[in-house]
């Protein structure tokens, strides 16, 4: 039974999470002494400090991330309640937030669920490119926002921002080795340019590792290696108090390699063509502000990014000499090319008593390009012998056109109320030719989407609320285009949802001490959902994954998080995320055929946790300890049956900080637990093919050792990592 199907059980961890919770801050004015931070979110249509935006958000600051990360997202994403990914990758693509997401993306339309922004450049369905080097805060907006960002917000939007240039001449170089393999070097200078009132800031690293298997056919420790270079700058004109113009370019190169699954689901792979995934993006982002408009502001946001993207891997798992006395080999191959352009316009009112407003309009296009090779044989005396060689080409256009606007007041001294509306036109084109097909499939959905929120909130003291909001999210249809389809499979329609959710928050001016916590109910229309059939029980090459509508679906749970800091130098935090996830009346079709499906979504643990210790003397000597876990969870939607198991994973960091200089040895999964990231059931192993589950394990035990030498004026901010 799930623990949120218990009353009791469900009251007990909220009682637990209340006093534990923890949140950690950002972006906000410095903190005296045993005093946090204020913690201002920007990711929302107006900048706010976090007690005061009502809705479940939690922001991680550069310190956070340096103090509990590492190299990418996917090291702190355990600390964001209801937030998972699944793996099939080297690295985090797809984002489930309160269980809805994709879990990957073989073919057709790009349509994500959580919205994925770094810098202004929307990434939403690529977050590999989540490196953390010299990055300021990762913002989680939860929950359908669909006002600020639209159809890729149906169930929430992750914000990334970079450190911003400074005022004075400064910077850092970063050195770090672990096991593994593991080595990165980078460094950042920031600095004015008087003549120009402007400053400029660049930042550069390089971070490799042979990842965590071994080849016993190749004999080859980096055949599922990582190689990741992160290049940013950034310039900010600032000549005024009422413009600001911040212009960001960045080119975030991964070369990864993908070799993660075998037959025995451990740490040695068998495959002789292991594979790829490698992801170039490049891209432009502005950020005009202006203020000189009689109390209205003026922003303006344009952006380009263009992704290069390879992913490949062996169909098979294994090689001749494993395989035989069958013949079986297979691969696949995919190379995308994603060009994508927005820009956004919006002019709002100043924050005063009684009546704000806001008004915006926006607009993107997609082009993607993707090549898909599938080839390989096999001949076994049971089965007779099958072959694949099928190579796919498609284009992908799409355009987003949307108006939105915002309305905000006071109703009484303390009551405060908003109210958001957003409309969208989406248009798509898509074309796929098969080779050897005389004749190309081609689509042309269009669709009219609306969404909004609408809340109320009221100051029960000096920074401390209690909020209610009723938000509509979106999202746009599309199409399946994997072949052995029935008809009825091909097309699927757009997905809407209501999120009614209730919260509090506090975080006291000067205090030590920060809480957060919200309850929702989301109900789901239309409900999007990724299923698979494999069409030839003997042939695992004709398993193939689509998408389609559930009548409905409900999702509920909690998000609470806090933080205290207990004396000047001992700062403890926790958070956790309780969650129950339904989809009903989802029809699978096999054959002539067909069966109503209702359970719980794949990827959607019941609980996820997370305690963290942080000692900080004057001397400068530093230690953390980090806790996550997370419950179990289906691998994937019927039919395939399988769980993940509950775990719990250790990391710590020891060392010593100061002003110009910081020393640490760090350890990643003290415990070595084997733990999984994504599970697939089905038949594999000839000649019998049985179903079978087969799992990708994330990273074992990691230990190294980092060095930071700083230098210029800024020595204690939040951009130097430890």
């Amino acid at each position: 039974m799930s623990v949120l199907a218990s009353p009791r059980g469900f009251l007990s961890r909220l009682l637990c999470a209340t006093a534990l919770a923890a949140t950690p801050p950002v972006l906000g004015m410095p903190a005296a002494d045993g005093e946090l931070a204020e913690v201002v979110v920007t990711a929302t249509l107006r900048a706010m400090p976090e007690w005061q935006v009502p809705g479940s958000v939690t922001v991680l600051d550069a310190a956070t991330l340096r103090g509990a990360g590492g190299q990418h997202l996917e090291d702190v994403l355990a600390m964001i309640p209801n937030l998972n990914w699944a793996g099939d990758s080297s690295r985090p693509r797809y984002f489930q937030l309160r269980g809805i997401g994709e879990l990957e993306q073989y073919e057709g339309a790009p349509n994500p669920s959580v919205g994925f922004v770094i810098d202004d450049m929307d990434f939403s369905g690529l977050g590999s490119a989540a490196t953390l080097f010299d990055i300021d805060s990762v913002q989680v907006l939860r929950g359908p926002q669909a006002t600020r960002f639209g159809a890729n917000a149906l169930a929430g939007l992750i914000y990334v921002t970079s450190a911003a240039p400074e005022k004075e001449l400064a910077g850092y170089a970063a050195a770090e080795a672990g096991s593994y393999a593991t080595g990165s070097l980078g460094g950042v200078l920031t600095a004015p340019v008087p003549e120009l009132d402007s400053a400029f800031r660049l930042a550069a690293q390089r971070h490799s590792s042979d990842g965590y298997y071994y080849n016993e056919y190749l004999r080859r420790h980096d055949s599922d290696k990582r190689d990741e270079l992160t290049l940013r700058g950034r310039w900010r004109y600032d000549p005024s108090a009422a413009l600001r113009l911040d212009v960001v370019a960045t080119h975030l190169q991964l070369d990864n390699g993908y070799d993660a699954f075998s037959p025995e689901n451990g740490r040695t792979t068998h495959s002789d063509h292991p594979g790829v995934d490698a992801q170039h993006s490049s891209g432009l982002s502005a950020h005009l502000t202006y203020s000189g408009l009689d109390a209205r502001t003026l922003t303006a946001i344009a952006s380009y990014l263009d992704t290069r993207s390879r992913y490949g891997y062996d169909g098979d798992w294994g090689n001749a000499n494993y395989w035989a006395p069958y013949t079986y080999d297979f691969t696949e191959l995919q190379t995308r090319h994603r060009r994508t352009a927005t820009a956004e316009l919006r002019l709002q009112s100043d924050r005063t008593a009684g009546f704000t407003w806001l008004v915006g309009g926006y607009a993107r296009q997609l082009r993607e390009n993707l090549a898909n090779a599938s080839v390989g044989l096999s001949i076994d005396p049971i089965n007779g012998s099958y072959s694949q060689d099928t190579f796919i080409t498609s284009t992908y256009r799409s355009t987003n056109l949307a108006v939105y606007g915002e309305l905000g007041g006071d109703l009484a001294l303390r009551l405060h109320w908003t109210l958001g509306a957003r409309g969208e036109h989406h248009a798509a084109s898509y074309r796929q030719l098969i080779a050897g097909d005389a004749a190309p499939t081609s689509f042309q959905p269009s669709d009219a989407l609306w969404g909004g929120s609408a809340s109320l909130s009221y100051d029960l003291a000096t920074n401390a609320t209690s909020y209610l909001q009723l938000a509509r999210g979106y999202k746009a249809g599309g199409f399946n285009l994997s072949q052995g389809l029935e008809p009825a499979e091909i097309v699927f329609r757009p997905e809407s949802d209501l999120n009614l959710e209730a919260g509090y928050k506090s975080q006291p001016a000067g205090g030590r001490w920060s809480l957060a916590t919200s309850m929702f109910v989301l109900l789901r229309q239309n409900a999007q959902i990724k299923s698979s059939v494999q069409t030839d029980p003997l042939n695992p090459n004709t398993f193939v994954l689509y998408t389609g509508n559930a009548v409905s679906g409900t999702d509920y749970g909690l998000e609470t998080a806090g933080r205290w800091a207990w004396t000047p130098t001992l700062t403890l935090g926790a958070s956790l995320g309780l969650l129950h996830t339904w989809f009903h009346d989802f029809v699978r079709i096999a054959g002539s055929s067909s069966t109503s499906v209702s359970r719980e979504l794949a990827n959607a643990p019941h609980w996820q946790a997370a305690v963290n210790w942080e000692y900080r003397s004057p001397r400068g000597l530093y230690a953390r300890l980090d806790i996550t876990g997370m419950g179990g969870y289906y691998f994937d939607l019927p039919p395939n049956p399988t769980r993940s198991s509950r775990y719990a994973l250790v990391h710590a960091r020891l060392g010593w900080d100061t002003p110009r200089w910081s020393a640490f040895l760090w350890g990643r999964n003290l415990t070595n637990h084997d733990y999984p990231l994504r599970g697939f059931y089905f038949g594999l192993e000839p000649p019998r093919y049985e179903n079978k589950l087969y799992v990708q394990l994330g990273d074992p035990r990691a230990f190294g050792a980092n060095l930071t030498i700083r230098f210029g004026a800024t020595t204690s901010g939040a951009h130097h990592p430890t």
